[in-house]
């Protein structure tokens, strides 16, 4: 059915007195190993964002301090064009704990086994949890507290207790390698005055609204302003937690054994961001820091997906890779590299969809397979933001300039084609130049040969029974606490369904 074919300069400094900007630089790098801890393989640790794009201090977002996420830039390896395969948690995730790619697994619509009929991995499809546990690592999943169990949301059937020992590494035994997932609420933590006073009420609570810098394909607003500046709040907490789980690595003496993998699912919950693969949507932050790292320059270039996360860990801890894995390592020199990566965005809860997007050097090719359906369609999750209203009315009454009306436009162009070395913005739209006729056939070509190899799935119809199971408890978890919001969502739900049976 579904679809066919500026922060103040003492601020550091009040953390580090505090004791929150956890300094690592007291782990000496002179220590060996063996006087640390018997063990030889190394701990892997997954520190994961929720809903944050590239705008960490190291990456030039001067309006935030991230002196802990800036540290292990500096003294690791930022990965500069990392990409998420997806644009929204649990299809990322799904791609993530997997080593795949989410359209090659049938995980490809956001949360699609919430209901009565599960998706199954296919044979030979591993999780990373399992293959750490089988080489004799203690697994975990947590929140930032390292107390509570963190987020899983993956698209198929699996037990929890087949994947994690437990929440806390601490929990392993003597000399016991640990793979530890990490869950941070990141751009969800919009509003976090009451989070930074609960800290210290010498904190700053707020970035300032006017200082923020607002992209040019969004309207200088004041919900918007404040809605961004809250979001870099969440940034700067972010950061405060990441140097919380430092800590305690080091409390625990085994940050000298430990690589940290530091990284975003997808972008900002925005109009153009989450959902979308825009670069607001799909380039995230991805550093590597340890002692345990080869040697490897600080700042690497290439093309990197998330899924390749998966089969680096496994890589340094000397597991053997699934020969099915999509995923590559990136520190074995013998890896073939990407030459370009494919982005994809499916069903959104209600919300139906289906784009692909492929980066290859200087340019992005997005195909819009359902290209007259607004990109903005109705989304019971994404209408509840506070830009959303002001975006509508704004574009309603004529007070939107071209680019900032690009999203709101009531259908898509088939194709889309940006430079960013030229339009990093992606606001001027190649695909309707002459002159790149050529790259467009290539970029067709090197898509479709892609869906084939790959087997995605977005190219088969989704059941409506797998549809409606999906959806009904969600609609039912909602009307329980909001039933106007159940209505809405109901309403969309036909909609989508209504659609489809005119083709559109």
């Amino acid at each position: 059915m579904f679809p066919p074919n500026p922060v103040p300069k003492n601020f550091l400094t009040t953390l580090i007195l505090l004791g929150i900007a956890a300094p690592m630089a007291v782990a000496e790098k002179a220590a060996s190993l063996s006087s640390v801890n018997e063990q030889q393989q190394p701990n892997i640790v997954w520190i994961l964002v929720d809903d944050m794009s590239c705008h960490f201090g190291y990456q030039g977002e001067n309006s935030v301090a991230t002196p802990n996420v800036d540290r292990l830039a500096r003294e690791g390896i930022v990965f500069s064009r990392a990409y998420a395969t997806a644009p929204v948690c649990s299809t990322f995730r799904s791609a993530l704990i997997t080593g795949m790619y989410q359209t090659s697994i049938n995980a490809h619509h956001h949360r699609s086994s919430r209901g009565k009929l599960k998706i199954q991995l296919p044979e030979g499809v591993r999780t990373i949890p399992e293959l750490f546990k089988e080489a004799g690592y203690f697994t975990t999943n947590s929140d930032a507290t390292v107390s509570r169990r963190g987020k899983e949301d993956y698209n198929f059937d699996y037990e929890s207790s087949d994947l994690y020992d437990g929440i806390d590494w601490r929990k392993r035994k003597p000399n016991q390698p640990f793979f530890a997932q990490v869950q941070l609420r990141g751009g969800k933590h919009r509003n976090i005055a009451k989070a930074y006073q609960a800290i210290c009420s010498e904190l700053p609570t707020t970035i300032d609204p006017e200082s923020v810098e607002i992209p040019p394909y969004y309207p200088d607003h004041p919900v918007i302003r404040e809605d961004w500046a809250a979001y870099l709040d969440s940034v700067n907490y972010t950061d405060i937690e990441v140097g919380r789980i430092i800590e305690r690595l080091k409390q625990d003496d085994c940050l000298n054994n430990t690589i940290i993998f530091f990284l975003t699912d997808h972008g900002i919950s925005h109009a153009r961001g989450k959902q979308f693969l825009y670069e607001e949507g799909i380039h995230i932050p991805l550093v590597a820091w340890g002692k345990a790292l080869p040697e490897s320059a600080t700042r690497n270039n290439a093309l990197v997906a998330h899924i390749d996360l998966a089969a680096t860990s496994l890589d340094l801890a000397g597991i053997e890779l699934p020969e099915s894995m999509q995923g590559r390592s990136l520190f074995d020199a013998e890896a073939e590299k990407r030459t370009f990566l494919v982005s994809a965005r499916d069903r959104c809860d209600e919300t139906v969809d289906y784009i692909r997007s492929i980066r290859q050097g200087k340019y992005k090719y997005i195909r819009n397979y359902l290209p007259q359906r607004p990109y903005l369609q109705p989304s019971n999750y994404k209408d509840a933001k506070p830009f959303m209203p002001v975006l509508r009315q704004l574009y309603a009454e004529g007070k939107l300039n071209p680019a900032q009306s690009l999203i709101m436009a009531e259908t898509r162009p088939k194709e889309e084609l940006y430079n960013l070395n030229d339009d990093p913005w992606e606001i001027n739209n190649l695909a309707t130049n002459l002159d790149q006729t050529k790259r467009l056939k290539q970029f067709r070509k090197l898509l479709g040969q892609w869906q084939q190899t790959s087997n995605d799935h977005g190219r088969d119809s989704e059941s409506e029974a797998m549809y409606d199971s999906d959806m009904k408890p969600y609609v039912e978890k909602l009307r329980s606490r909001d039933a106007h919001k159940a209505e809405e969502l109901e309403a969309n739900i036909s909609l989508m369904k209504k659609w489809q049976q005119q083709g559109k």
